[in-house]
């Protein structure tokens, strides 16, 4: 990619318009973020970048942290598909700021973020309650398995991040006083576990978790808006987010942030690699169905982004020309 646009303009002079000639994109490297969207994202995109624009993708496994770290000092892997930003925010916005690092897109997945849920039946039963506000008047809908008289709100167990959140804001809106109480699901297989069994019973179920997930995508669980604004990040960093906050106050859950990003390097060489990655979003609904397809079938990212593109070609052919669409299509 570091010599694409002025290999493409000497084969083809001026008359090619200094477009990149596709069998010229040369090789470039991608994270593959260690978690089933962030999989998919890598895949579908290694898959389109070869086939339709005729690059060498070399997909780098890791974490956030780690792949931001790489980029932000050693300028590899030229692109990160789905970079959460919160957890890097103060790293991220120094590196733009400081033109290391591009945002290409700063929404490639929709409907994504962290908050409160309930099953959609529960919903349904009971449309007078909308925001948070309303539903933790009700903790008789939701009765402790250890004492009924209760209401069960499942948190986040310990030692995850979301944990001091969780425990600060149910102690904002007075949950205890209104009789609830904070239930550790023990893991991510306990949380996962508490909404299948209470989806496959139709239980009502009330707790912390986070989309673009299969489990939300699979029991179609609903994300109940807050009826209070965001209390700003100072607060929501110094307190809520703390181990022991003394004084939380009542806030909507900090907006989750993905963004698509590039070295500064590539943004300068990437051509039409660029304008693909600043169209390419995927619908949260399809991102969605895709992870329970991937958790049923245990498909690993390479063959889920074949079925990806099969099952979703008037998703991704809008990220392309016509040309590029041709090729991919010709090669699945």
């Amino acid at each position: 990619m570091k010599k694409l646009l002025a290999i493409a303009t000497i084969a083809f002079g001026l008359s090619a318009g200094g477009v990149m000639a596709q069998e010229e994109c040369g090789d470039i490297t991608m994270a593959e973020f260690n978690w089933a969207s962030g999989e998919l994202m890598a895949n579908v995109d290694k898959f389109i970048l070869e086939e339709g624009y005729g690059c060498n993708v070399e997909l780098i496994i890791g974490g956030t942290a780690p792949i931001f770290a790489s980029m932000n000092e050693k300028g590899k892997p030229d692109i990160a598909g789905e970079q959460w930003v919160n957890g890097v925010r103060v790293l991220v916005d120094a590196a733009l700021a400081e033109g290391r690092l591009v945002a290409v897109n700063r929404g490639p997945i929709t409907g994504l973020g962290e908050g409160w849920w309930i099953p959609p039946y529960t919903a349904a039963a009971n449309p007078e309650l909308i925001t948070v506000l309303d539903w933790i008047e009700r903790p008789d809908l939701f009765p402790s398995a250890e004492d009924p008289s209760k209401g069960a709100f499942v948190g986040c167990p310990a030692g995850w991040g979301c944990q001091n959140v969780n425990a600060s804001l149910f102690d904002a809106f007075d949950m205890a006083e209104k009789g609830w109480v904070l239930i550790d699901p023990g893991s991510a297989a306990g949380l996962d576990g508490s909404i299948a069994k209470a989806n496959e019973r139709g239980e009502n179920w009330l707790g912390y978790y986070w989309s673009p997930t299969s489990m939300i995508g699979k029991y179609d669980m609903q994300k109940l808006p807050w009826g209070v604004e965001f209390v700003g990040a100072e607060h929501w960093n110094t307190c809520i987010a703390q181990e022991d906050c003394i004084d939380p106050q009542q806030s909507a859950w900090i907006k989750s942030e993905v963004f698509t990003i590039v070295t500064d390097e590539f943004a300068a060489s990437g051509g039409p690699i660029m304008d693909f990655l600043e169209a390419r979003v995927f619908p949260g609904s399809v991102m969605g169905a895709m992870l329970v397809y991937m958790a049923e079938e245990q498909a690993a990212g390479e063959d889920a982004a074949i079925e990806f593109l099969i099952r979703y070609e008037d998703v991704w052919t809008a990220w392309v020309s016509e040309e590029v669409a041709a090729k991919v299509k010709a090669a699945l």
